[in-house]
């Protein structure tokens, strides 16, 4: 049987760019940038995404598409005592997207909301006791009972991506981001033009863009541009490889890579430029610093943002449209992070795409129901940390360590040059097996040192170490697990 693929290059970049674009893009990044010297952090950005991020883009469309397959047997063809590493990043998938989606039905539940601003006046007691009842012992082992006004929102945001997964890689996927990905970046031009002309909100987009140079010189700041990197390009577990293992045999794979990674970081400049512009509006109708309002996460989207759309003309048609621009960044990635582990499970068992997708997306969904429990905003924060801040970290140094140490790189610079219109030459050895490796070295063992030193959040020692470690743990011992069984098999 053949393999499915994509049915344009445009189906696919779209798609491609529907994965990194995500709603980091909209709460973290502009929040980054202000933090880390404004304008002055765009250099270490622009070097962290010339020595980081496409390199590693352009790596992982390569080897999924010369493989033709998803990470876990790719990584197997690499090297066969490293499928574990594929199984790995398929998990590291897997439990992003049975948290991932609830953050999409908050977003659902707030298009509704922002019809009539039902926030009120403290958005802030509205989304933290009211939508989501948090338990008031700040502890992400006690869950409670179900919100159960949640269901709805979590059905929906599940039965796209089944939809989408269920129909495949060209009816499905590339058709639904052809629609998502155009209508995500018209509502944020149109939420720009809106924003920019009201009285304070240049003087927001300024405090974001205004250049400290101080800071360039800031070790901080240039791990602080490199993480974001790494972060928003949905590199380092599964789903790159998984897309490009769809593309036609003739696929022009640099440029595909330069476009994905250039129209990812647009997109997060125009976010920033919208969330910007709205605090600055926000901080001269109330007549406050912006340094008061502004803030980053789940507390700018769902508590300050809703404040600003209050104030803002129109109120009952820009807040449904922010928000339905969050919904459509969020289901854009989710699909592409259940596809990961479809494709894993499809390459693996053997299964049609029909059952794998029924299969896991309704798993996925039980799994999700912890997360939109009275306590499931702090389990969600703490799964998050260490899935994002460790196991992410820590999956995407031992793949460059695999390709760029343990495997000739050259073959795949290779075969990434036949394909494409121009070449990558030793700049791409280079940053895939010093920069790249160096940086997330120092990125890893701080996280690490930091996670010991002191425990995140505030939680317990008990909860830090069965919920954050413990998740680890039981992850790379599955991941191991089917790695000695594949080998065990390959003997028989």
């Amino acid at each position: 049987m053949s393999r499915e693929q994509w049915g344009s290059r445009a189906g696919f970049i779209l798609a491609a760019v529907g994965s990194a674009v995500g709603l980091g893009n909209i709460w973290r990044f502009p929040y980054m940038t202000y933090e880390n010297g404004g304008g002055a952090f765009f250099i270490p950005y622009l070097f962290a995404l010339l020595t980081a991020g496409i390199p590693f883009m352009i790596l992982e469309f390569s080897l999924g598409h010369k493989y033709r397959s998803g990470a876990p047997r790719t990584l197997a063809s690499l090297n066969r005592r490293f499928e574990w590493l594929g199984w790995f990043q398929v998990m590291i998938s897997a439990v992003i997207a049975c948290y991932y989606v609830v953050v999409i039905a908050w977003a659902i539940s707030y298009c509704y909301f922002s019809f009539t601003q039902a926030w009120g006046e403290d958005s802030n007691a509205f989304f933290f006791d009211t939508f989501l009842g948090l338990t008031g012992d700040n502890s992400p082992s006690s869950l409670g009972g179900l919100r159960v006004h949640l269901l709805i929102p979590l059905c929906l945001a599940w039965a796209t991506t089944y939809i989408a997964t269920y129909r495949g890689v060209q009816g499905g996927i590339e058709k639904i981001n052809k629609v998502l990905m155009p209508l995500l970046f018209l509502l944020v031009l149109y939420l720009i033009a809106r924003i920019a002309f009201l009285p304070g909100a240049l003087d927001g987009i300024n405090w974001m863009f205004a250049p400290d140079f101080s800071k360039i010189w800031d070790p901080k700041v240039w791990s602080a541009a490199y993480g974001q990197i790494f972060f928003t390009l949905s590199v380092g577990f599964a789903i790159m490889m998984s897309y490009a293992s769809f593309l036609p045999e003739k696929s022009d794979i640099n440029n595909n890579a330069f476009m994905t990674v250039l129209m990812n970081c647009g997109f997060s400049m125009l976010a920033g430029i919208m969330v910007f512009g709205a605090l600055g509006y926000m901080a001269h109708a109330q007549n406050t610093e912006l340094t008061e309002v502004v803030s980053s996460g789940v507390g700018l989207a769902f508590v300050t943002l809703p404040t600003a759309i209050s104030l803002l003309p129109a109120p009952g048609i820009m807040g449904p449209l922010f928000f339905l621009a969050l919904v459509f960044a969020g289901i854009s990635s989710h699909i592409s992070i259940a596809q990961a582990v479809i494709t894993g499970l499809m390459d693996k068992r053997g299964w049609n795409r029909h059952r794998t997708s029924t299969l896991f997306c309704a798993l996925g969904f039980v799994i999700s129901l912890l997360f939109i429990t009275r306590g499931g905003l702090l389990l969600l924060d703490l799964v998050d940390y260490f899935i994002n801040n460790v196991a992410l970290l820590g999956a995407c140094l031992l793949e460059l360590l695999l390709a760029g140490w343990l495997c000739r790189l050259t073959d795949f610079q290779h075969h990434a040059n036949q394909l494409s219109e121009f070449k990558i030459g030793n700049w791409w050895l280079f940053c895939i097996r010093f920069v790249s490796v160096g940086i997330l070295l120092i990125l890893l063992f701080n996280n690490i040192l930091g996670a010991f030193r002191e425990n995140y959040g505030g939680y317990s020692n008990h909860e830090i170490y069965f919920i954050g470690w413990g998740l680890i743990g039981i992850m790379l011992l599955l991941a191991l697990s089917i790695n000695a069984a594949s080998r065990q098999e390959s003997r028989l």
